[in-house]
């Protein structure tokens, strides 16, 4: 099951409601709200490829706040539709990717104060961490495509697979949300630490944010995991009953 309740997020919609239909009066759509989302996320991705971890961060955190609105108005408002639903799915997925490109950016542009890493007896020169960041987001799109793919086949409804799983996208944005500021303040803080011009390889900032990624590669995929055995147990339950 997943660490999301269906009753947690009963009562963060009920939270967002009067925001919500806010929203609708003064003339914002589900479908501009969702475009929005994935502007922000843009934003967020520009500042993670800048470096500016803690910046990237909040905007992470207010995008994954605003995602929450787009279907809030829809319900609020009364124009729910199947193509709010792809938009709101399609445009979730691509600003998540597009946040894991800046971050695999921003690693890549501070390589060089990464040093030489080796691991399993390979040399790496500072790209290892943008490998990790793209691992990070294709397994986390593994964990959308399994729900959606079930559910079109039939073998979860509603909202039944997104309570299947150690990380849902919520508890993956909660942790990203975290891992960069943490990369944010603790590369500011532990720069003073060192003489000028002298910097540890790899840094702290790159230690907290790889490591934040890699948890969320390990997550996602015990995720995915999770999903397919639900979808097999499913099967089986069926071919019983038939």
């Amino acid at each position: 099951m997943s660490v999301v309740s269906d009753s947690f997020r009963t009562r963060v919609r009920s939270a967002v409601e009067p925001t919500a239909r806010l929203f609708g009066r003064i003339g914002l759509t589900p479908n501009a709200l969702t475009l929005i989302g994935f502007g922000i996320a843009s934003v967020a991705a520009w500042f993670a490829a800048q470096e500016a971890w803690l910046v990237a961060g909040l905007l992470v955190a207010f995008g994954a706040i605003f995602d929450l609105f787009d279907g809030a108005v829809a319900r609020a408002t009364g124009t729910t539709s199947q193509l709010g639903a792809f938009l709101d799915s399609t445009f979730d997925r691509a600003g998540e990717a597009v946040v894991y490109i800046g971050i695999a950016l921003g690693i890549l542009a501070g390589r060089d104060a990464q040093g030489e890493l080796t691991l399993f007896g390979l040399v790496f020169d500072g790209g290892l961490g943008a490998v990790i960041a793209m691992a990070a987001m294709a397994a986390a799109f593994m964990v959308s495509y399994t729900r959606a793919k079930s559910e079109s086949l039939g073998f979860s409804s509603g909202s039944g697979m997104a309570n299947v799983g150690l990380a849902p996208r919520e508890m993956r944005a909660i942790i990203l949300v975290i891992g960069l500021f943490v990369a944010g303040t603790v590369g500011v803080s532990m720069a003073a630490l060192w003489p000028e011009g002298v910097t540890p390889a790899p840094p702290m900032w790159w230690i907290v944010l790889v490591g934040t990624l890699t948890l969320i590669a390990i997550l996602a995929t015990i995720t995915t995991i999770q999903r397919i055995l639900f979808v097999y147990r499913q099967s089986r339950n069926q071919e019983v009953n038939d």
